[in-house]
């Protein structure tokens, strides 16, 4: 785990609660101080020692002196006409992420950011086309959830219900930090998340996906986009490393729950992997996997040279795989016209769109 990206003081919320105990332990407290500053810091509202009142005046000073309880406040929040809000968030070194909230009628998911920018260098990917800056920490991630949940609680939306960690960045090319951050927000003092509402994703790092599983019964996703190497060699140069081969019996082997299936990502792209042979092609390589499909047409960016299928082609697409008897979902992804739809989070400043509202941090409403 690494923490804060400057000299400061530490950060508490880049703690696990293990990891709380033996620091508290060398500031000389007993165990049983890290369970309750440590379920303090993940209660609404908290943002300084001074509210943790089962702590004596002396210890919420000590506190105060070597450490820190970090908090984000978006620098900007957008909203699409679909409802999708998307929040971008200035962290201390100045670098710039985005994080998406996607309500639904029966719940909410949130989109999670686990590195500035993205190594990947996925071809349809606008994230992967600004380049990897860093990894975030534990509390960078963590905190994006905090401000969701502050923001949905303050809106009377109900509660947060799904985490993705889809957005900026590989998560498992972040796997120390995105294991701590896992650790916290299912802890019953933390955030108390059920792994079965977490999803992590990935496209295809076969080594930090074993170690996933052994460490996380969270949900899996992968971001496969390519039935034959070539293609996928193409769109993904990760493959180059780890061929589909390699990947897909990483995937038969990883070790699911009980009535669990890892989610197949697959963007559909016109006149590259869209057509009825690449379907049938998937239908195969993907036997004996326990999985269910999401079918993704491209989000058109004026950066990038794609295109999003006709429909009649998704559609039949759809069709071979459930003919082949899987589970596929068509999934039109929200918030595009704020750039918050999958693959268009770049964590950059543009100008809205004439019916989106931006609302700054100091509460102006921009129209």
């Amino acid at each position: 785990m690494s923490l804060s990206t400057t000299n400061s003081k530490p950060d508490l919320k880049d703690f696990t609660l293990e990891e709380l105990t033996t620091f508290v332990a060398e500031m000389g407290l007993k165990p049983f101080r890290a369970r309750q500053i440590f379920s303090w810091l993940y209660r609404p509202g908290i943002t300084s020692f001074s509210q943790m009142t089962d702590l004596s005046l002396e210890l919420r000073e000590k506190l105060a002196q070597k450490t820190q309880i970090s908090v984000f406040t978006p620098s900007t929040l957008e909203k699409s006409e679909d409802g999708t809000i998307k929040f971008a968030f200035k962290l201390k070194d100045k670098a710039l992420i985005e994080t998406v909230l996607i309500p639904e009628q029966d719940r909410n998911t949130l989109c999670v950011s686990s590195q500035v920018g993205c190594a990947m260098g996925c071809g349809f990917c606008l994230t992967g086309a600004m380049g990897f800056k860093r990894n975030l920490t534990p509390s960078e991630m963590v905190n994006q959830v905090c401000a969701a949940i502050e923001y949905i609680t303050g809106k009377e939306m109900g509660s947060l219900d799904n985490l993705v960690f889809m957005g900026m960045g590989e998560p498992l090319a972040n796997l120390s930090n995105l294991l701590s951050a896992l650790d916290i927000l299912m802890d019953q003092r933390g955030l108390n998340f059920s792994s079965r509402k977490i999803t992590v994703s990935t496209c295809g790092l076969i080594p930090q996906m074993e170690k996933l599983g052994r460490h996380s019964a969270v949900n899996l996703a992968i971001s496969l986009h390519a039935a034959d190497d070539k293609i996928r060699d193409r769109l993904m140069p990760v493959n180059k490393k780890y061929p589909l081969n390699n990947l897909l019996e990483a995937c038969r082997i990883f070790p699911l729950p009980k009535r669990r299936r890892i989610m197949i990502e697959y963007v559909l792209l016109k006149d590259i992997n869209d057509s009825p042979e690449e379907a049938a092609l998937l239908a195969k390589r993907l036997r004996n996997i326990r999985c269910k499909i999401n079918l993704i047409p491209y989000n058109e960016t004026a950066a990038l040279p794609f295109h999003k299928p006709l429909q009649e082609r998704v559609e039949k697409f759809q069709e071979i795989l459930w003919g082949a008897g899987y589970t596929v979902i068509i999934r039109n992804s929200r918030g595009a016209d704020i750039s918050a739809a999958c693959g268009q989070l770049a964590g950059c400043k543009r100008s809205p769109a004439p019916h989106m509202s931006v609302i700054r941090a100091d509460g102006i409403v921009d129209l």
